[in-house]
C-alpha cells in the first residue's frame, strides 16, 4: 500500500495537469467540453474512489495470492516477459470485467458511476466506483495464477494499466490511423460511452482493441451518429456516492416489490436494466427514449457556490494526500475518524450543489465529526506541526463550511441564480 500511495502522490497531479491542458485547449477550440458542477462531480468521485483504495474497504473472498499459492505450475524467468504476459493476461480479464458489469443487472452498479456524467473528458475518467466493497472477480486470474505470475507483479501492474486508460476519454484527439486498429483509441471509447442505439454495450476493451474485434463488440465511431453520453437512467444528482449505490437502491426496491419469488432473485442477474413487468407500470422509471432530445441534468448555477466548491475540493485533494502520507503513524481508529470525515464531507458538498437537505445534514454531521477528532487528539493531522495556529483555522473552516451550507439552502436567493445551462466556465 506505501508503493500505491508513492504512485499516487504523482500520479494525481499529472492527472490534474492534463485535465487544466485539455480545459484550456478546449477553450482555445472554442469547445465546450467541461461544466463546472459536472467537473468538480467527477473529481470528487476520483476522490472517494482513492480513499476506498488506499484504506482496503473492500472484501476479499478469495485472494490472488491464494490462487498463485494452489495452482501456479509455471515459473516465467524472465522479468520483461514477466511483465508483458500479465499485462496483457490483464488487458484480456479487464475486458470481460467490463462486459459482464455492463451486461448484468447487479454488476452494472459497480460501472455507473463512470458513466454517469453527461460530458466526455479527462475529468470523467476519475469517476470509479466505491460500490465495489466485495471482490467477485478474482476468478479470472486464474490463468494468471497458473503461470505463476507472483502477487507483487500483479500489484504493480495493475494500477498501470488502470492509469493508462485515462488519456483516451476526450473529444479533443479525432481517429488515430493505424493505432485505430491496435489500441483503444479516444474515438473507440467515445463509442463506448455513448448510449445511442448503435453505441450502446460496445467497445468494452481497455488498451488493447483487439479484444472487442475478436469477441464480436466492436464499432466504428460513425461521422452521422454524434455521440451522446450519460446512462439511459440519469443519475440527476452530482453526489457521486448517491449515483454509486442509485441503481443497487432501485434493484433492491424492485426485489422487494416483485410479486413472483423468482423476479425476486432473478432480477440480479439478468440483463442490465430489467424489471419484474408488472412493476413497469406500478413504478415507472424515467429513462432516455430519444437521445438527441436528452436534456442535461442541470441544478440552480450559483457562481459564489461553484467558487466555494471547488475551494472545497482542492481543500480535500490537500487534505486527502497528507493523510495518506502521515496515515502509517496514526491507529486505525484515528484513521477510520479521518475517513469517515472525508467521505461524509465529500457528500456534503457535492449535495449542495444539488441543492439538497442531504448536504446540511450531512455538513452537520462533518461538524460534529470535525470537532469530536480536535477535542480528543488535540491535533488536526499533525498541521499543527507546521504551524501552531493549524488547528483555528480548521475550527474555523468546520464553522465557516456549516453557515455557507446553510446560506446558499436558504439565503442565497434562486432568482439572482443563472442556469447552468449557460454554465461552462471553472
Amino acid at each position: 500500500m506505501e508503493e500505491y500511495i508513492r504512485i499516487l502522490n504523482y500520479a494525481i497531479p499529472a492527472f490534474l495537469m492534463l485535465i487544466a491542458i485539455e480545459f484550456t485547449i478546449s477553450k482555445i477550440l472554442k469547445k465546450n467540453v467541461y461544466r463546472g458542477y459536472d467537473t468538480i462531480s467527477s473529481l470528487s468521485s476520483g476522490l472517494s474512489n482513492t480513499l476506498k483504495d488506499v484504506l482496503g474497504l473492500t472484501i476479499i473472498i478469495v485472494s490472488y495470492s491464494f490462487l498463485v499459492k494452489h495452482l501456479a505450475i509455471f515459473k516465467i524467468e524472465s522479468m520483461l516477459w514477466l511483465i508483458i504476459i500479465t499485462f496483457i493476461i490483464e488487458d484480456f480479464i479487464g475486458y470481460w470485467i467490463h462486459r459482464f458489469e455492463h451486461i448484468i443487472n447487479i454488476f452494472w452498479n459497480r460501472h455507473i458511476i463512470h458513466h454517469s456524467s453527461e460530458e466526455f473528458n479527462l475529468a470523467c475518467a476519475l469517476r470509479q466506483p466505491v460500490s465495489t466493497t466485495v471482490a467477485i472477480f478474482t476468478f479470472f486470474y486464474i490463468p494468471a495464477a497458473i503461470l505463476g505470475i507472483p502477487v507483487e507483479v500483479i500489484a504493480i501492474v495493475s494500477p498501470l494499466h488502470l492509469f493508462a486508460q485515462f488519456w483516451y476519454h476526450t473529444r479533443l484527439i479525432n481517429k488515430m490511423g493505424i493505432l485505430e486498429h491496435i489500441l483503444v483509441t479516444p474515438s473507440h471509447h467515445r463509442v463506448h460511452h455513448a448510449i445511442n442505439e448503435q453505441y450502446l454495450d460496445k467497445n468494452f476493451s481497455q488498451i488493447f482493441i483487439i479484444w472487442d474485434k475478436l469477441f464480436g463488440t466492436f464499432q466504428e465511431e460513425l461521422p452521422s451518429v454524434p455521440a451522446v453520453y450519460g446512462v439511459k437512467r440519469p443519475s440527476n444528482t452530482w453526489n457521486p456516492i448517491i449515483i454509486n449505490f442509485k441503481h443497487l437502491w432501485l434493484l433492491i426496491k424492485d426485489a422487494w416489490r416483485a410479486d413472483n419469488w423468482l423476479d425476486k432473485l432473478r432480477i440480479w442477474f439478468m440483463p442490465t436494466g430489467w424489471r419484474p413487468p408488472e412493476l413497469i407500470d406500478r413504478f415507472p422509471e424515467y429513462s432516455v427514449n430519444d437521445v438527441y432530445k436528452m436534456e442535461k441534468y442541470q441544478s440552480p448555477f450559483s457562481k459564489p457556490l461553484l467558487i466555494w466548491s471547488w475551494l472545497q475540493l482542492l481543500l480535500h485533494l490537500f487534505l486527502m494526500l497528507f493523510f495518506f502520507n502521515k496515515m502509517g503513524s496514526y491507529s486505525n481508529t484515528i484513521n477510520l475518524a479521518y475517513t469517515l470525515f472525508l467521505f461524509t464531507s465529500l457528500f456534503a458538498f457535492t449535495s449542495l450543489l444539488d441543492r439538497s437537505l442531504l448536504a446540511l445534514i450531512a455538513e452537520s454531521l462533518k461538524f460534529i465529526l470535525g470537532v469530536t477528532i480536535l477535542y480528543y487528539t488535540n491535533s488536526w493531522l499533525r498541521l499543527e506541526e507546521l504551524n501552531p495556529s493549524s488547528l483555528y483555522f480548521v475550527l474555523g473552516y468546520l464553522i465557516l463550511s456549516l453557515l455557507l451550507t446553510f446560506y446558499f439552502l436558504y439565503i442565497e436567493k434562486q432568482n439572482e441564480m443563472k442556469p447552468l445551462l449557460v454554465e461552462t466556465r471553472f
